[in-house]
């Protein structure tokens, strides 16, 4: 189980890696949501992730929500303290403070420019991220780091990018689809041949060798060994040297 899911991890990051330019160190964007699920649950936010990324991330976070879990009193002073250890990432909000889902927001805005995967458990914040192509989102299941799949907003993007880079433009590419549903084209699917069945082994259906046949008759001549023949008389003939 652990196999498999890293190599759904390293399939996601390889998405965005090839077709939104990420790169290693990756930024996470942590928020408060997630630092206080995570101390719920008695997890490292830094360990866990590292190992279950798997390649080297920078682990940052905002002066809005330092800020908003500093307001938010006692209750979370716990997730305050483990916001606290992260880099703080200049957001543009030093002279009017925002809350923390704005202020992320904000971030991500046009297309995710700095390449930041926004980690959270703020379900409002996850739906704009997954509406911003090319942001990844992270989240806590129970004690579980958990990458999502690429969001379907990012794939459309993903295949646009793809055919404008083999020379078809977002018009003609609508065109042709409209085109093949028109008058239902399907696209061709390499079905693999199945083998036939294979005749007999042609080695054990060779007639025998006459050369080797020859030789040997050859040498039993030359050894002067007879083969002796034996006759078989018929029972009536027995029969009839018997009586005389």
């Amino acid at each position: 189980m652990r196999i498999n899911r890293h190599k759904k991890v390293h399939k996601c990051l390889n998405f965005f890696s090839n077709n939104f330019g990420f790169r290693k160190p990756f930024q996470v964007l942590i928020d408060g949501t997630l630092c206080y699920s995570a101390l719920k649950n008695k997890v490292n936010i830094q360990d866990q992730l590292k190992n279950y990324l798997g390649v080297d991330v920078k682990l940052l976070t905002t002066k809005c929500v330092i800020l908003e879990t500093e307001m938010l009193g006692k209750h979370l002073c716990g997730a305050m303290l483990i916001v606290k250890q992260f880099a703080v990432h200049q957001c543009g909000h030093d002279s009017k403070p925002v809350p923390g889902s704005v202020c992320f927001e904000s971030m991500i805005a046009d297309n995710n420019p700095n390449r930041y995967i926004i980690a959270t458990q703020d379900r409002e914040l996850q739906e704009i991220a997954r509406s911003s192509p090319g942001t990844p989102v992270l989240y806590l299941h129970k004690k579980t780091p958990t990458l999502e799949q690429p969001s379907k907003r990012s794939i459309e993007v993903a295949q646009e990018r793809s055919a404008l880079s083999n020379g078809l433009t977002k018009f003609d590419a609508e065109n042709i689809s409209n085109l093949k549903e028109e008058f239902g084209v399907k696209e061709l699917e390499t079905k693999r041949k199945k083998k036939k069945k294979g005749g007999p082994n042609p080695l054990s259906c060779k007639k025998p060798n006459k050369q080797k046949i020859h030789t040997v008759q050859q040498q039993n001549f030359e050894t002067g060994k007879k083969r002796r023949r034996r006759i078989r008389i018929p029972d009536h003939v027995k029969a009839e040297l018997f009586n005389k």
